[in-house]
């Protein structure tokens, strides 16, 4: 890190890419943005990629004069909602930063721990390949709550994942460990296995919950616990069915 990096002003190079899937979050754009600026300028090199999943509010309006005034902002925009793991999908791939950082766009997720996630995942070195947010003093209503206690402990007793809190959106990750991971819809909610499958480490960062600042939930009941348990065993099989990568080397010409 260095304090003498661009800062949101100046957008090369890259070394890290903030994505934020949204879906129907006018009125968190401009506050989120400003936090995340708020929480990296001076300290890395980055850009901030906003994937727009189909919205039909003013989202896009609101992105478009964002990136008026921030040149390191981009926006990749889907013509329909097709969920949050394929908005983070999105987001990754046209990322520039080998390091990518992902939080939600509701604003529950405080930008302030992104430092600490990226600094765990670079102090880890190349045996860890996932830096996961653990959320402490959540701010989710009772129901949604338990829904989440039951689908972790469903997941952890099936996976084995070590992991208490798969749904927390701050997260940082190897660009390319990501995109070596096969993708399904749903694939976020399963991160710590499938790093784990490829052989890597994860390191784990408590982090605050937060209200949501304004707006609804746009991923509902059925995304995160029926679907997710359909996806779980999908997982579980793609887990026993890995492969030991092989060693592989070009022979030279004599």
């Amino acid at each position: 890190m260095s304090a003498d990096l661009p800062s949101s002003d100046h957008p090369l190079p890259v070394s890290v890419s903030i994505v934020v899937p949204v879906r129907n979050e006018a009125g968190n754009i401009a506050p989120l943005i400003a936090e995340i600026t708020g929480a990296l300028d001076g300290l890395w090199a980055y850009e901030i990629v906003y994937v727009n999943d189909g919205s039909t509010d003013a989202t896009a309006e609101r992105l478009a004069d964002e990136m008026t005034r921030r040149a390191n902002l981009r926006v990749v925009s889907h013509e329909q909602s097709t969920g949050q793991s394929a908005a983070v999908r999105s987001g990754v791939r046209a990322a520039h930063g080998a390091v990518v950082a992902t939080l939600d766009g509701d604003g529950q997720n405080d930008p302030a721990f992104l430092p600490d996630l990226i600094a765990a995942l670079e102090k880890g070195g190349t045996q860890v390949g996932l830096a996961a947010g653990q959320r402490v003093g959540r701010k989710d209503t009772g129901f949604k709550k338990l829904q989440s206690r039951l689908a972790n402990r469903i997941r952890n007793a099936v996976l084995h994942d070590g992991t208490r809190d798969t749904g927390c959106g701050l997260k940082a990750f190897r660009r390319d460990v990501f995109l070596m991971m096969p993708y399904f819809d749903g694939l976020h909610r399963f991160l710590p296995a499938l790093v784990r499958r490829e052989g890597f480490e994860i390191a784990y960062v408590d982090v605050i919950d937060r209200p949501r600042r304004s707006g609804v939930s746009n991923y509902g009941f059925f995304d995160r616990l029926w679907i997710g348990i359909m996806d779980l065993f999908g997982v579980w099989w793609l887990i026993r069915r890995k492969k030991p990568t092989p060693i592989a080397t070009e022979v030279n010409r004599c």
